[in-house]
């Protein structure tokens, strides 16, 4: 037999995404080469690996096998590559974490320089809802998680990073007349846009609308947050958002803020991890790297939402 490590890599890809084109857009590879390689690993064994019944790709008992062996042998190859980085004074390894999907405007910022002082760790960072996120932690498939609700059935570790505050935001054209004195009866027959299922931002919206006593008529649901600013600027009705997603839409005048006597909701993102996980050397490192520098971080790049 004569595949090889690229190979077994490019097999993974196409069994996690169930699809040679999904992996191929993942490998930043052409279909074709991602076919090709799959084929000359086929014909390694007599055994198939995969099955397409219609479009959907299947694979057998036998591929799940492979999957998983392949999976420790590339594990193998990384913790090679690590300790001979290790022997030359480099901190490396592998720092994996999952963020709630507006995190993406945070977390960037608190991994900058971490990662520039030490080139040699490899960051998988999965943006994903809340949802997801809580299933990779019960899962112990990461080191930390950035969230902005706390997960209520897990047994977490947390550091604080900075406010989550969400508003009331509209089209700039909007013909909403408010004062600071506004209050909840703004909401009254409002198109709103919600987030999908699992997302933190929604889970706030419904709180404060229960709380509030308000019967929230919902236009529609989108999955992403960018959806929804989009939607929101085009005037398709109005969302609760975090202050953070809209910077750069309220610098260029593009999103309207409408004050509400009961906004802004406030939250906070908070980085969090198992009690019970084991720490890497690199997550060890990245967690004194936060506790150290969280609030030179917030000032340099977040101060900004104590104007709103």
């Amino acid at each position: 037999m004569h595949y090889t490590f690229n190979q077994l890599r490019i097999y993974r890809a196409v069994v996690e995404n169930k699809s040679v084109t999904k992996a191929a857009e993942e490998l930043h590879m052409t279909q074709p080469a991602v076919s090709v390689q799959l084929r000359n690993l086929q014909d390694q064994f007599a055994i198939p690996l995969t099955e397409v019944i219609g479009r959907q790709l299947y694979v057998t008992e036998f591929g799940r096998e492979l999957y998983h062996m392949a999976g420790i042998i590339m594990q193998q190859v990384d913790e090679i590559n690590y300790r001979a980085q290790s022997f030359e004074g480099l901190l490396s390894g592998k720092l994996k974490i999952s963020v709630a999907s507006t995190g993406k405007y945070v977390m960037p910022y608190y991994l900058k320089d971490f990662l520039k002082a030490h080139p040699a760790i490899d960051l998988i960072m999965d943006v994903t809802n809340k949802s997801k996120v809580i299933e990779s932690l019960e899962d112990n498939e990461v080191d930390f998680s950035l969230v902005s609700v706390m997960p209520q059935a897990l047994d977490l570790h947390q550091e604080v990073l900075l406010p989550n505050k969400l508003y009331l935001a509209g089209a700039v054209d909007s013909n909403i007349k408010t004062t600071r004195r506004t209050n909840k009866s703004v909401f009254d027959g409002l198109p709103l846009i919600f987030r999908e299922e699992g997302s933190g931002t929604r889970v706030l919206m419904q709180q404060y609308f229960q709380k509030a006593g308000i019967v929230p008529k919902v236009r529609m649901e989108l999955t992403s947050n960018e959806a929804v600013k989009q939607a929101v600027m085009a005037g398709l009705g109005y969302s609760i958002q975090s202050i953070l997603s809209m910077k750069n839409e309220l610098k260029n005048g593009e999103i309207r803020i409408i004050p509400v006597k009961e906004l802004p909701l406030l939250e906070h993102w908070r980085l969090v991890w198992r009690r019970s996980k084991k720490m890497s050397v690199v997550a060890t490192a990245f967690l004194e790297h936060i506790q150290k520098n969280k609030q030179k971080i917030y000032a340099a790049h977040f101060s900004w939402i104590e104007r709103y």
